[in-house]
């Protein structure tokens, strides 16, 4: 295997550890390459859960749901179907990550139209999903070889933006929770300037004489021994 591979394959383990995150993979064409791709990797165990290899169409409806419709609407090497079983594996496994692989290593293409060498990728999690395609043009080995890279290197990408992403959000939640406390502050500082107000405007009330709350010997000592004799 090319040493970028081995390189690529360790930058995507680094940042699955890094995270606490697992994976699990879905393989047709590479017949397993990307999965011992990873497990050569020391430690792989912490965060590598469990493959799949649905080589056959059967396979893949019966190992990972993939739909009997969306292989006879688009072919097994399509977006679709490469969604279909990130989808299924993702769900059969406890893991945080899935990756599929299905596509063409030749030397022919069979009972397809679609050309030798071209390749779908489906990543997925538990929140979001994307698929990529490309085409490679060389020998089976050397396809099956470019297929498992092109794999690692979109599942990299789409992980570093999807941590952006979560970032961002993360970010933006803390953005919002301070514009309500301030709003909240800004809120009571209006409140206590009216209260104030008030008072300002009308001192009289302060002063103001109310019968309420006089003792009867305070009200008694009002009366004159003239208003008594009358």
């Amino acid at each position: 295997m090319d040493a970028d591979v081995h390189g690529t394959a360790a930058r995507l383990a680094r940042r699955l550890r890094a995270g606490g995150h697992t994976i699990t993979l879905a393989e047709s064409c590479t017949g397993g390459l990307l999965a011992s791709t990873l497990t050569d990797i020391a430690g792989s165990s912490e965060w590598f859960n469990q493959s799949w290899i649905t080589y056959a169409n059967e396979a893949k409806i019966k190992e990972l749901g993939v739909k009997q419709s969306t292989l006879e609407k688009h072919g097994a090497v399509s977006a679709h179907v490469a969604i279909e079983m990130a989808m299924g594996a993702l769900a059969r496994a406890n893991a945080d990550y899935a990756i599929s692989i299905t596509g063409i290593a030749g030397p022919t293409a069979d009972l397809t139209s679609k050309k030798v060498g071209g390749v779908y990728v489906g990543i997925a999690s538990h929140s979001w999903t994307n698929a990529e395609h490309t085409e490679i043009g060389g020998t089976r080995s050397e396809n099956k070889e470019g297929f498992v890279y092109f794999a690692l290197l979109k599942a990299i990408e789409h992980f570093d933006q999807a941590m952006e992403n979560a970032k961002k959000a993360k970010e933006d939640a803390l953005k919002k929770e301070e514009e309500i406390r301030q709003e909240a502050i800004r809120f009571e500082e209006q409140r206590m300037a009216r209260e104030q107000a008030a008072r300002e405007s009308a001192p009289w009330q302060d002063e103001a004489w109310s019968a309420e709350g006089k003792k009867e010997q305070d009200i008694a000592s009002e009366i004159t021994w003239q208003d008594a004799e009358e």
